[in-house]
């Protein structure tokens, strides 16, 4: 009589629970929502820094740094947090400012000799060895030397030879697929060039371009950018209907706290360029050079200016780190700035200080609703 009762309950069960669509009535797991099952995953990312070179009172502190004159506490500990990402990203843009620099080219050749094997040391950091495309971009303390000439507004001049060292020792960091300038300018512009990698399209700048002495400027110019050839390469990406996004990188900014900078803080030929970058629909220009991280819209919206010169060189910024953007499947572009508080000196290695999310937003091209505020 017992068999028969349960077998009759058993039935009951099977009935109740029997429905025409099956799903509508699926157990959902505790760690699964229906949001989960609808979100976007990311396709691809890339993080960006620069600024990492040490003061020059510092270039023979041992406790700061080595041959190399990069801060190698500061260097380390983004190396590392890269690495720990769960989404690793596809590549490293290094901004300018690897090194000290801005002196004799027998100083910058042996400093940029030490830069690229401490970046192969795999007891400092295994990122040589995690596939990770490392991209470099000259700054104006591998492009210029210090000098006083007299004028006040400036104290760097080109160095004549830079552009040559910076490819003996950095080409390995420039992709072999990329396309370079031409024409009678080209070994001068050697370090700016453009790529693609899956749907975005990247024209990398030097914005310390070795500009020879003449009449007007005896000492050289800073600042130059082959424009002409910057303007075809962003139209003809803007063109290509397999590229969703396109970024600009240059290691000098043209904005720095909302206002346009043409001197030491930006370069000459912004005024000319932004427009471009603007009209064109760039996503973004990222920059490093002002020790500092900074996020804006200068236009109100479109085009964003994001300062990423927290690297470890001392200045302004409160915390040194890194910024990831991921490349969403739905085509979203998710912005990320991670950071850990400086220490006392900057070039103090502070495990006690963790590395935490400084700045999020989604990068859209309206005006961006996550507004983000200088040192808040």
């Amino acid at each position: 009589m017992k068999n028969v009762l349960y077998l009759c309950l058993l039935a009951c069960i099977i009935s109740c629970n029997q429905v025409d669509n099956p799903t509508e009535n699926r157990v959902v797991a505790p760690t699964e929502t229906k949001e989960d099952t609808l979100s976007t995953t990311i396709v691809s990312s890339f993080v960006f820094v620069g600024c990492n070179r040490v003061n020059r009172s510092d270039e023979k502190n041992p406790n700061a740094t080595d041959a190399s004159t990069a801060n190698l506490a500061a260097l380390q500990r983004i190396y590392d947090d890269i690495l720990e990402l769960e989404h690793q990203p596809d590549l490293f843009f290094f901004l300018g400012d690897l090194v000290l620099g801005e002196s004799t080219t027998e100083k910058l050749d042996n400093q940029l000799e030490a830069w690229v094997q401490l970046f192969k040391d795999t007891t400092f950091s295994k990122i040589s060895e995690s596939g990770i495309e490392l991209v470099a971009v000259p700054g104006n303390h591998e492009m210029l030397t210090y000098a006083d000439h007299g004028d006040p507004e400036h104290d760097e001049w080109p160095l004549k030879g830079a552009t040559e060292l910076w490819m003996k020792h950095m080409s390995p960091f420039i992709p072999l697929d990329c396309e370079h300038v031409t024409g009678t300018d080209s070994i001068n512009n050697q370090a700016t060039f453009s790529f693609v990698r899956n749907n975005l399209g990247f024209v990398v700048m030097n914005t310390d371009t070795y500009n020879a002495p003449t009449e007007q400027a005896p000492y050289g110019l800073e600042g130059m950018i082959p424009l002409d050839w910057i303007e075809k390469k962003i139209k003809a990406l803007q063109a290509d209907p397999t590229i969703e996004h396109v970024f600009v990188l240059g290691h000098k900014p043209y904005y720095v706290d909302g206002k346009p900078q043409t001197g030491h803080k930006g370069f000459p030929d912004g005024p000319k360029l932004w427009p471009l970058l603007y009209q064109s629909r760039v996503v973004a220009m990222l920059s490093a050079h002002v020790h500092d991280y900074n996020r804006e819209q200068p236009n109100g919206d479109g085009t964003y200016q994001i300062i990423a010169g927290n690297g470890g060189s001392p200045g302004p910024a409160q915390f040194f780190g890194y910024t990831i953007i991921n490349v969403l499947s739905d085509g979203t572009l998710e912005l990320e700035s991670r950071g850990f508080n400086v220490g006392e000196p900057y070039y103090k290695a502070v495990p006690e200080h963790p590395m935490l999310v400084r700045d999020s937003t989604i990068l859209t091209w309206d005006k961006n609703k996550n507004p983000y505020q200088l040192n808040q």
